[in-house]
């Protein structure tokens, strides 16, 4: 957690992803809250560019930093 809100404040985006194995796939909402979570604990950092993706076997998404001005 702590170096994903040092690379938002240096202007970096993060791409955190699930990766499920064989039958770990019927479990997807929990990758999802797992996710958002995630993406609510760094909210002061940055923003969800998209809702969680299943892609494969893996769920992903992409955190933008907040702009500053």
């Amino acid at each position: 957690m702590r170096y994903a809100q040092d690379f938002l404040q240096h202007g970096e985006r993060i791409k955190a992803y699930v990766q499920f194995r064989s039958r770990e796939i019927i479990y997807k909402e929990r990758g999802e809250l797992l996710l958002l979570n995630f993406a609510e604990l760094l909210a002061d950092h940055g923003k969800l560019e998209y809702m969680p993706k299943l892609e494969g076997k893996r769920m992903h998404v992409l955190i933008l930093p907040n702009l500053k001005k």
